[in-house]
C-alpha cells in the first residue's frame, strides 16, 4: 500500500457524515413514514368497513339507481343506472360552474375596475360589496339568497317577461334554442370565419414584426368573422336555430328553458361571492402597472377607456391570471355546497348513491377523482393561457 492511497483513505468521510447519503437517506426515511402512514389509514378503513359489513368496489354502477333527479340535462329516470345518474350530477356540476365562471369574470372585472374609479360613490359601494361578501361565509349567503331573495309568485301569479318567459315559485321559465337541419352548415360557417379571423391576427403580427403594414390582413380577419356567420344565416336554407317559448297553461308552464329556484340560487351565490375576489385580483393587478405606462398612454391623448383596453389590462393579464386560476378552481369546489340547498350537483347525487349502496368510500373516491380532474384540466387551461399573455424578454 503506498502512502498516497493510505492517506485518501484515511481521510474518506465516513458514511455517517457524508451529506450525500444522509440527503438520500432523509428522503427514503420520509417515503417510508409516509407509506407507514398510508398503510395504516387504508387497513384502519377496512377493519372499519368489515365491522360494519361495508363492501368495497365499483360494480353497483351497472345496477338501476331507482331514485329521481328533479334536473337532469340527459334523458334519466328512476330505472337508469347509477352510472348515468352519476354522470346527471357531473354535468350539473360543468354547466353552474362553466356559467358561474363567465359571469363572475364579467363582474369580478366590472367591480375592479370600479374600485379604483375617481367617483366617490362608485368607489364606496364596489368596496362595501367586496368587504361585506369576502368577510361572511358563502354558505350563509346561498341560504340568504334562496330563502330571502328567490321568493317568486305561484303560477297562477307569473311574472312574465315581455312575453318571452315566466318567472314564478318552480323557477324561470326562458326561451329554448333548438337547431335545425340547417345548423351544421352554419357552424361550418361560423368556424371558417374565426379560423380566418386567427389566421388573419397571427399573419398579421408576423408581417408587424417585419416592420410591414398589416391592417389589411387584420380588417380581412375582422370582416371574415362578422360577415360569413350573418351570411351563413340566410344561405343555408331555413333559420339554423329555431327558439322555443315557454306557454302559460292553467296548471303549469310548459316548453322552453327551465330554470329551477335552487340552481338560480346556487348561480347567483357563486358569482356573487367569487366576484368579490376577482374583483381583488383584478384591482391589484391593475396597481401593479407601472405609473408611467399610464402616463405616456396619456400623453398619446387615448381616452380613459383605450388606456384601460389597449395599455393597462393587456399588461395587467400577466399579474390576474395566476390567482385568477385559484378562484375559478374555488368555484368550482364550492360547487360542492348545493347539497346545502338541495340543487342535484355532482356531491348531492353522490351522497344520495352512497346511501342507497351501502359503499360511501367507492362514492367519495369518485366524486373526489371527479374534482380531481376538473380542476387539473382547468388549471392546464389557464397555465396554457398564462404562457400565452407572458412577455417574452429578449
Amino acid at each position: 500500500m503506498t502512502a498516497e492511497s493510505a492517506k485518501s483513505r484515511a481521510g474518506a468521510t465516513p458514511l455517517w457524515r457524508d451529506l450525500r447519503v444522509l440527503r438520500v437517506a432523509a428522503q427514503v426515511a420520509v417515503i417510508g413514514a409516509v407509506g407507514l402512514l398510508a398503510a395504516f389509514m387504508v387497513g384502519n378503513m377496512l377493519s372499519a368497513m368489515a365491522e360494519r359489513g361495508l363492501g368495497f368496489g365499483f360494480s353497483f354502477l351497472g345496477r338501476q339507481a331507482g331514485f329521481e333527479i328533479s334536473e337532469a340535462p340527459i334523458p334519466y329516470s328512476s330505472t337508469s343506472t347509477y352510472s348515468q345518474a352519476f354522470l346527471v350530477g357531473l354535468l350539473n356540476t360543468l354547466f353552474v360552474s362553466v356559467v358561474g365562471i363567465v359571469l363572475a369574470t364579467i363582474l369580478g372585472i366590472l367591480v375592479g375596475v370600479a374600485r379604483l374609479s375617481q367617483n366617490w360613490l362608485l368607489r364606496t359601494i364596489a368596496g362595501a360589496y367586496v368587504e361585506l361578501i369576502r368577510n361572511t361565509p358563502l354558505l350563509v349567503q346561498l341560504f340568504f339568497i334562496y330563502f330571502t331573495f328567490i321568493q317568486l309568485p305561484s303560477v297562477a301569479n307569473s311574472l312574465r317577461l315581455g312575453g318571452l318567459g315566466f318567472l314564478n315559485q318552480r323557477g324561470a321559465f326562458l326561451p329554448a334554442p333548438q337547431a335545425s337541419d340547417s345548423f351544421l352548415p352554419w357552424l361550418a360557417l361560423v368556424a371558417l370565419g374565426v379560423g380566418a379571423a386567427i389566421g388573419g391576427r397571427v399573419l398579421a403580427s408576423r408581417r408587424e414584426e417585419r416592420g410591414q403594414d398589416s391592417l389589411r390582413l387584420r380588417t380581412i380577419g375582422v370582416l371574415a368573422l362578422l360577415v360569413l356567420p350573418v351570411v351563413g344565416w340566410f344561405v343555408v336554407g331555413g333559420a339554423p336555430m329555431t327558439f322555443e317559448l315557454p306557454m302559460a297553461e292553467r296548471f303549469n308552464i310548459v316548453g322552453g328553458l327551465s330554470l329551477s329556484p335552487e340552481f338560480s340560487a346556487l348561480l347567483i351565490g357563486l358569482v356573487v361571492y367569487t366576484a368579490a375576489f376577482i374583483g381583488e385580483v383584478v384591482r391589484g393587478g391593475i396597481q401593479a402597472v407601472r405609473k408611467g405606462q399610464l402616463e405616456a398612454a396619456r400623453a398619446l391623448g387615448l381616452s380613459e377607456g383605450q388606456v384601460l383596453r389597449l395599455v393597462i389590462f393587456p399588461q395587467a393579464l400577466r399579474i390576474i391570471v395566476p390567482p385568477l386560476t385559484n378562484q375559478y378552481l374555488n368555484l368550482t369546489k364550492n360547487s360542492s355546497l348545493a347539497v346545502a340547498i338541495g340543487y342535484p350537483d355532482l356531491f348531492k347525487v353522490g351522497q344520495t348513491m352512497s346511501n342507497q349502496t351501502g359503499q360511501p368510500v367507492a362514492v367519495m373516491i369518485l366524486v373526489m377523482g371527479t374534482y380531481l380532474a376538473i380542476s387539473l384540466v382547468t388549471s392546464l387551461v389557464m397555465n396554457l393561457y398564462n404562457r400565452r399573455v407572458q412577455v417574452v424578454e429578449r
